[in-house]
């Protein structure tokens, strides 16, 4: 019988970061303070962050040591499994080779744990008492309520409304783990309130959600900040995923051509690709697709800008592709993909030519996400459909072309929380929305920042 599984120890669980800083012919400039449009210092991110996280941000070293304690915790789910989808690649009827990473397999159902957990140690050493984040689908607050449980901490979420009233069990996860959570915009913070007055029936955004979660942290001496994605130490994080991938394709005795994941903020593409960029940019021949939802373009057709990570324009300003930190996406099911900007070492990743980018309409991914569901068994989340999408149409075109591809994607999630969606799909109810050009244009108009 054909291996499908590959599978690692624990003792093989990676024991340091790594980071994409060492390799890159071109490092993103700093990120700029809010008020003055000047480069930012330790002191500046400190009411935000421990300092340990502040150092992982800004260093160039080549990897960086996991604390035991934390490899601890990882190893409650970690290694997890590099699985070959050949009853996918049978349904397609192509020559290429499907494999994926699978993060379903941590308790929260995600890969949003390999940092929580990170993060939620360094706030502990540093003293702090509660954390206050954002989230979009629920995975990373779930997670980092999770993790904080595990250190010892209070956490706060504030859960973006459309997906806080899509997906309730995500909400009941959250407060399983002993979190408090709030809809964004909630009447508990300025920025909340501000929102509500010019629109009291806003849907949310993360960058809405962000803009409360950091309001209470600097309010507050116990509390600091957390974030899920986008920022370098939280990518940094996420690469003991693509450290034990390269290891499982050892296994497998293949080598992917092509690497593909989905794109919010960048942190579940950045956790596998980023050791496989490694090797393309020491030679290695390499495809790299990072994929995003039609109705929130932001690598596809944003703008390569210093731009605000929030709305109310409390975080550092920072060059990534964006769509205007006002821009509020449409109530799409990929919640965690509903983020204005995109990380930025996986912008200058973009510019640089080392990756590309394609935007999927909602449909197309969720038709090939039921497609995986029914022959691999796993029910992906639906920011994960957009990555089995795009590995599905490489396999696709790689039959027209009677060429053998070997894809590697990130499973970054399993969808058994957003079975709402899936109805609704099904159903047929659910309908596509693709940002047009004009709309576009109107956003980045709209945008100011002092740099204007």
């Amino acid at each position: 019988m054909e291996q499908t599984k590959f599978l690692l120890n624990e003792s093989d669980l990676p024991t340091t970061w790594y980071n994409i800083a060492a390799d890159l012919p071109n490092l993103p400039p700093p990120p700029l303070h809010p008020g003055t449009g000047k480069p930012i210092g330790p002191d500046d991110l400190a009411p935000l962050f421990p300092m340990e996280l502040i150092l992982q941000e800004v260093s160039t070293d080549a990897s960086i040591p996991i604390p035991p304690e934390v490899l601890e915790a990882l190893s409650l789910y970690r290694p997890t499994p590099l699985i070959r989808a050949r009853r996918l690649e049978q349904a397609l009827d192509t020559p290429a080779k499907i494999y994926f990473k699978y993060e379903g397999v941590s308790p929260t159902g995600s890969h949003k744990p390999n940092t929580a957990i990170a993060q939620a140690y360094y706030n502990r050493q540093e003293g702090v008492k509660r954390l206050t984040t954002e989230t979009g689908a629920g995975q990373w607050g779930s997670s980092l309520a999770f993790a904080t449980r595990l250190f010892g901490l209070e956490c706060k979420v504030y859960m973006v409304k459309i997906s806080y009233e899509q997906k309730p069990y995500r909400k009941a996860l959250i407060e399983t783990y002993g979190a408090e959570i709030l809809p964004s915009p909630s009447t508990t913070t300025q920025a909340g309130r501000a929102i509500l007055e010019k629109d009291p029936y806003s849907p949310g955004s993360l960058g809405i959600a962000i803009s409360e979660a950091v309001e209470e942290a600097v309010g507050r001496e116990d509390t600091k900040y957390s974030l899920g994605s986008v920022l370098n130490h939280v990518l940094l994080h996420q690469t003991v995923i693509g450290q034990e991938a390269l290891k499982q394709m050892e296994l497998a005795g293949d080598f992917p051509d092509v690497v593909v994941g989905c794109v919010g903020g960048g942190s579940n593409f950045a956790g596998l690709a980023f050791p496989f960029l490694r090797e393309k940019i020491h030679g290695k021949d390499i495809d790299f697709l990072a994929v995003e939802p039609a109705s929130c373009p932001t690598l596809t057709k944003g703008e390569l800008r210093y731009d605000f990570g929030d709305t109310a324009e409390l975080t550092p300003l920072t060059r990534m592709y964006t769509l205007g930190h006002q821009f509020v996406p449409a109530a799409i099911h990929a919640g965690g993909l509903r983020y204005h900007g995109s990380a930025p070492l996986v912008s200058q990743l973009l510019e640089d030519g080392l990756i590309r980018a394609q935007a999927y309409t909602q449909l197309k991914t969720f038709e090939s996400a039921v497609l995986f569901a029914r022959t691999e068994g796993i029910v992906p989340a639906p920011e994960s459909g957009h990555a089995v999408h795009g590995a599905i149409e490489i396999a696709r075109q790689a039959k027209e072309e009677g060429k053998t591809r070997t894809i590697l994607f990130n499973l970054s999630g399993h969808g058994y929380f957003d079975m709402s969606a899936y109805t609704n799909y099904l159903a047929g109810n659910l309908v596509d929305h693709e940002l047009s050009d004009a709309e576009v244009k109107n956003c980045l108009a709209e945008m100011k920042t002092p740099l204007d």
